[in-house]
């Protein structure tokens, strides 16, 4: 198909019998050059006479200018797929970051991202509020009803984006020593909202009926031992 470069394979690729069948009249191909006679008896009789002119000299070089490149689409652009194994109120197993090996709630996924909502509690096992991937997480068949929970409107992923501090004027080598850097602070928003949603979660784990191995679940973490393969494992 890539080589053959005859008359109807074109008309079938420009779609031109939808044309023919209409009625519609076919538009002509412009000709690239002209025939024109010439004098002289060694010269040929006649010349081509190209009517859109052609380069004459060729960079021999490509160009040192960068092309640019095509505009991506916008994070929010892209649709938003979820697991079916993760549903509100399903445990977590985180498998990276910070918090790798800790269970986890499942609280929602987050609209812009896409990316998921969970909670530890903090109080349980010392994870908070935060996003993470759901190519991370495994998710169990352990399941808590949170229809109750009410989730806040402000926790989004404006709300866990941090803010880049102000670039400051250039300072003296003296000065370069002596300045130490910022650790992370808490906002007490941060805080107010972390205890609201681990008084809602641990209430519904109290009301549970197997309590007690649901709070020791939680406060687990999960690892391989010898001989324990996870494709042959059920979560």
């Amino acid at each position: 198909m890539r080589y053959n470069r005859s008359k109807s394979l074109w008309c079938v690729r420009r779609k031109l019998y939808k044309l023919r069948a209409k009625g519609v009249k076919i538009p002509e191909p412009k000709p690239e050059f002209i025939i024109k006679p010439i004098g002289g008896e060694k010269n040929g009789g006649t010349r081509k006479v190209y009517l859109r002119k052609e380069k004459k000299l060729y960079a021999t070089e490509g160009s040192s200018r960068r092309k640019r490149a095509p505009k991506k689409k916008v994070v929010i652009d892209y649709s938003r797929y979820l697991r079916k194994t993760i549903t509100p109120g399903t445990v977590l197993i985180m498998l990276a970051g910070k918090h790798r090996g800790k269970r986890v709630v499942f609280l929602k996924q987050l609209a812009n991202t896409g990316l998921l909502l969970v909670n530890g509690p903090y109080k349980i096992n010392g994870c908070p509020l935060r996003r993470v991937n759901q190519n991370y997480v495994i998710a169990t068949s352990t399941k808590l009803d949170i229809s109750s929970v009410k989730i806040p409107e402000h926790l989004n992923d404006a709300y866990f984006r941090r803010q880049r501090p102000p670039k400051k004027p250039k300072k003296d080598e003296e000065e370069i020593f002596e300045t130490k850097k910022q650790g992370y602070v808490l906002t007490e928003q941060r805080k107010k909202d972390q205890v609201e949603m681990d008084k809602q979660i641990i209430s519904i784990i109290r009301k549970h009926p197997e309590k007690k191995i649901m709070l020791q679940y939680l406060r687990a973490m999960f690892y391989l031992r010898n001989h324990m393969y996870p494709h042959q494992m059920k979560f």
